[in-house]
């Protein structure tokens, strides 16, 4: 009999931070199962969920204001540990009878905390300032300190701060457990009641001991056991899908994206043979993707999938149009009409499987609210009709990207395909300005494959978030092999980033860009331009459509 993976596990309410999704991803990192509802989630539906521990998340809004956001007073009845960061603290602070003042100095970024007092979630931390991610690296558009040695008797460690407001005067039975230079009340404990705050954040990566203190509140304080690993989650999966499907038959719509090939694998493992993928070859996929495709789940792991080429349709319907949105449902359209087709072929199928994962859940709800229930219904297979009547499966409808991934890797994927950077779903579709026509996707194929191909070998590709090449719809006169060209211009894009939602162009080597623009001009028969996108998002995007 598997364990349940869910018994231990931390409920997150979320107060509108950018950083509460990263919250949740830590604590999965540390082997915790955990969610993360809206801060005004019916409280009786806490109680049913029965958490191990409560964290209160951080949020752009003022305790001093009236109508701010609270914690459901059951948070506090119910004897749970609790863990308030930023926000969370300032009304953990604000509803136990402390006092929380607007109007000081505003702290944004690195700071040194020092420990104050006697605190389970600070205790025997090692002391150092230095910052995880490198020396002197730029984040944020901020400069990080770097690394130098502290004395002995020197117990503070850099965090990161992110607040206008601070406590001033603690609730009953509270203590200050840490100060920085300019906050004398940076974290708070009520040990008896297992109750802490934390005015900075231990979910980013620049918190030095930043997991340490949330592992240390999820398991020694909160009590949880360590179950949520890939090989439990698998374990897990194929029993929950195997109850679910039965002897029933399974239809997967398969990309090609992490997603949808993790979901393959993964039914593959369970239901065997009641799996049948539909792989929808537009035309717009990477070099050879359709091929690799093939290759990995049909040749190397046995699934049964059929292959539609139908790269011919979608470039006659895609003809004369230049506009992105009317580009993007016409791809998208088109793969219901075939994906439809080819299901009403089979018999017995009695299930969809989709790809949708915990992000696509919690967005599908509201942005930042956390109300996930709501299902995001054209994730993947761009929104099937209802006419179908096929029963919805979504076995990764509880986890995080970065876990999807590490389940692909458990589940025998080639690491390079579970790790590639994202492909948006419209394929080349978007990255063909203007026009989609065949020769172009052919151009583009080849100068990103060329582009790809030579991060990987430069050893940059897992340096930067997302990487790719860019059709553009003008025309730049050159000279190739001592002729006057006037031919398409490529533009090279990378970037880098934690969340998407943001992101800086990637700094790569001017030697590097000289080595892939002689590449591209050289190998690519139609191109005699190549350049750099330096722009950020924002303003930008990281798609250029």
């Amino acid at each position: 009999m598997t364990q349940d993976i869910h018994q231990d596990k931390i409920l997150i309410l979320d107060f509108g931070a950018q950083y509460t999704q990263l919250i949740a991803r830590r604590i999965r990192e540390i082997g915790v199962y955990c969610e993360i509802w809206a801060w005004d989630h019916d409280p009786a539906d806490i109680v049913k969920f029965a958490p191990k521990g409560i964290i209160l998340s951080g949020g752009p809004e003022s305790t001093t204001e009236t109508d701010s956001p609270r914690a459901p007073q059951v948070v506090f009845d119910s004897g749970l540990p609790v863990l308030g960061i930023c926000y969370g603290m300032q009304t953990m602070a604000v509803q136990l009878g402390g006092r929380v003042e607007s109007g000081h100095n505003r702290e944004f970024g690195f700071a040194e905390l020092s420990p104050t007092g006697a605190c389970r979630l600070f205790d025997g931390l090692s002391a150092t300032s230095s910052v995880p991610t490198g020396e002197g690296e730029s984040w944020m558009g901020q400069q990080q300190p770097s690394h130098q040695a502290v004395g002995a008797t020197d117990v503070s460690f850099g965090v990161w701060m992110s607040h206008g407001d601070r406590v001033t005067v603690l609730p009953e039975g509270f203590s200050a457990a840490a100060a920085t230079h300019d906050l004398p009340l940076a974290a708070m404990a009520d040990e008896t009641r297992r109750y802490y705050g934390v005015q900075f954040h231990p979910e980013v990566t620049h918190t030095v001991h930043g997991t340490e203190v949330l592992r240390r509140f999820v398991v020694d304080v909160a009590g949880c056991q360590t179950l949520w690993t890939a090989e439990h989650i698998i374990e897990d999966s194929v029993v929950r899908i195997r109850e679910q499907t039965g002897d029933e038959h399974v239809l997967l719509g398969l990309s090609g994206g992490v997603d949808s090939s993790v979901v393959a694998a993964l039914l593959k493992r369970a239901i065997g043979d009641r799996l049948t993928c539909v792989f929808v070859d537009t035309g717009l996929l990477r070099q050879g993707e359709g091929d690799q495709v093939m290759q990995m789940m049909a040749d190397n792991m046995g699934v049964k999938v059929i292959r539609v080429n139908a790269g011919p349709r979608y470039f006659s319907e895609l003809a004369g149009v230049e506009d992105p949105e009317a580009k993007r449902k016409i791809i998208g359209r088109l793969f219901v009409e075939i994906f439809e087709a080819e299901s009403n072929k089979l018999a017995g199928v009695k299930w969809l499987a989709q790809g949708t994962i915990y992000p696509d859940v919690i967005e599908s709800a509201g942005a930042k609210t956390g109300k996930a229930h709501v299902i995001k219904s054209h994730h993947n297979v761009g929104g099937l009709p209802e006419r179908m009547k096929l029963k919805l499966l979504e076995p990764l409808r509880e986890l995080f990207k970065d876990e999807v991934r590490r389940l692909g890797v458990a589940l025998g994927l080639p690491r390079d395909m579970v790790y590639r950077h994202p492909f948006p779903g419209p394929g080349l579709g978007v990255r063909i300005l203007g026009e989609v026509k065949a020769e172009a996707a052919a151009v583009l194929q080849k100068a990103d494959a060329i582009f790809i191909e030579e991060l990987r070998q430069f050893g940059l590709y897992d340096k930067v978030s997302q990487a790719f090449a860019v059709y553009l719809p003008v025309r730049s006169v050159g000279v190739v092999g001592d002729a006057r060209a006037y031919e398409p211009v490529i533009a090279l894009r990378a970037v880098e980033t934690i969340d998407f939602m943001t992101a800086h162009w990637a700094r790569l080597p001017y030697d590097f860009l000289d080595h892939v623009a002689r590449r591209i001009v050289n190998e690519v028969r139609g191109v005699s331009r190549v350049v750099y996108d330096i722009s950020g998002k924002p303003p930008a995007t990281i798609e250029w459509e």
